[in-house]
């Protein structure tokens, strides 16, 4: 479980770093939608350099006898999470307001207001992790040991970490993409009503256009949903239903699974978004330019050694 756990860990630091460095250099890369997306990269990096580490850690116990750092290393995990749902949720209402209201769009969201919602999003989702700090917790276990289902009150987790601050804005995100489905496709019906079936007309183009940007941003959702949601319900039988037994490698499958949610957002990106995808590759091309240009440098060098 380990060696995959740092192969995810190595994806997902590296595949979040490139989507902000793409996004850092490129500027059709950098909308409003974009400064979201790079919210949830950032927090992925540190899921992959950070959670995941200490994961690893209070696997194994670590650290014994310190019970609010063994909290602060188990709430981590917790604070990333958080901050990747509401990044997700500040991508569904920008897009919400683009299409339902596109005359306030450019006063609504403008780059500082975008970073304003990412400040104020960051600080919720560390106090909702601190909670635990904040003395939501089970008494320290006698052998010291730091381990999650030891320490951390599953009341906790599950009535207010699953059904408020995961699972009511998830529904709620659900919803705003129904809605915006519901009216693209509507409005498409309509404006190729109106212009006889022509297929190509501007308002089409644009509604299509539309229409594939929040179907590649419901596909992060859904997989994000997917990937974490298996872990809570889990964490529900634990709770409702003590006597019920969780097979260890179901529930080791499922921890896996939403560390490796941090991991998969890089590769839809590339699979689904266009700009996204050159912008890897213009990356890749001037990477391997310059190992090319080092390499000829070297070659040079050695040629003049030899001359002389």
């Amino acid at each position: 479980m380990d060696a995959t756990e740092l192969v995810i860990a190595l994806l997902s630091t590296v595949g979040n770093l490139l989507v902000c460095v793409a996004v850092g250099l490129n500027r059709k890369l950098q909308t409003v939608t974009n400064y979201f997306l790079v919210s949830l990269a950032v927090a992925d990096i540190c899921v992959g350099s950070l959670a995941i580490p200490c994961a690893i850690m209070t696997d194994l116990g670590i650290p014994r006898h310190n019970l609010y750092l063994c909290l602060l290393m188990l709430s981590v995990l917790i604070m990333l999470t958080q901050i990747s749902i509401f990044s997700l949720l500040a991508v569904a209402i920008e897009r919400y307001i683009a299409i339902f209201m596109p005359f306030q769009y450019h006063r609504l969201m403008t780059p500082r207001n975008a970073v304003l919602v990412l400040c104020f999003t960051w600080t919720l989702a560390f106090l909702i992790g601190l909670v635990p700090l904040m003395g939501w917790h089970k008494p320290p276990p006698e052998s010291g040991y730091c381990f999650f289902v030891l320490v951390v009150d599953m009341t906790y987790m599950v009535y207010f970490n699953f059904f408020a601050c995961v699972l009511t804005p998830l529904v709620v995100m659900f919803l705003i993409y129904a809605q915006i489905f519901v009216t693209v496709k509507r409005q498409m019906r309509r404006i190729a009503a109106e212009r006889g079936g022509a297929a190509n007309t501007e308002g089409t183009t644009k509604m299509k256009k539309e229409m594939k940007m929040a179907t590649s941003l419901f596909l992060v959702l859904f997989l994000f949903t997917s990937c974490w949601i298996p872990l809570h319900i889990i964490n529900c039988f634990l709770l409702l239903c003590p006597s019920c037994p969780v097979p260890l490698p179901l529930l080791l499958t499922a921890i896996i699974l939403s560390h490796a949610n941090s991991a998969v957002n890089p590769f839809l990106y590339a699979y689904k978004m266009k700009t996204f995808r050159n912008a890897f590759k213009a990356i890749f091309l001037c990477c391997r330019g310059i190992g090319d240009g080092d390499e000829q440098h070297d070659d040079g060098g050695g040629n003049n050694t030899q001359r002389s």
